[in-house]
């Protein structure tokens, strides 16, 4: 099973399972696409509302409120990237992807 989840990490195109380096990871395309945007920090937190504080440990640290995220993607233009998410049902096995069917319109999980 590691070796499925390994293969289909590197499928999305995300080789990182981290947790934390997931978030330096995106906070350091964040801070490349702020600055490609020609976008100063101060500049960023008047477009999002979010305070400049949090601006700078989410780029040197990778720690950012949900809603702090969604601010500045917003501000940077990346609604529908962030709106979208989980979107579409991700799956691995036939299996899970049958299960995932079976459940699409329940609204509550249960114990298996």
């Amino acid at each position: 099973m590691t070796e499925t989840n390994n293969i289909l990490s590197i499928l999305d195109n995300y080789t990182l399972i981290n947790p934390d380096d997931i978030a330096r990871e995106i906070a350091d395309d964040f801070r490349k696409r702020r600055i490609e945007k020609n976008l100063t920090r101060e500049q960023v937190a008047e477009l999002s509302g979010v305070a400049v504080s949090n601006i700078v440990r989410f780029e040197q640290k990778g720690l950012i409120s949900l809603k702090n995220l969604i601010g500045i993607a917003i501000a940077l233009g990346y609604t529908s990237e962030i709106k979208s998410m989980f979107a579409q049902p991700k799956y691995s096995t036939m299996d899970e992807l049958t299960q995932i069917r079976k459940n699409q319109n329940k609204k509550k999980a249960h114990k298996a």
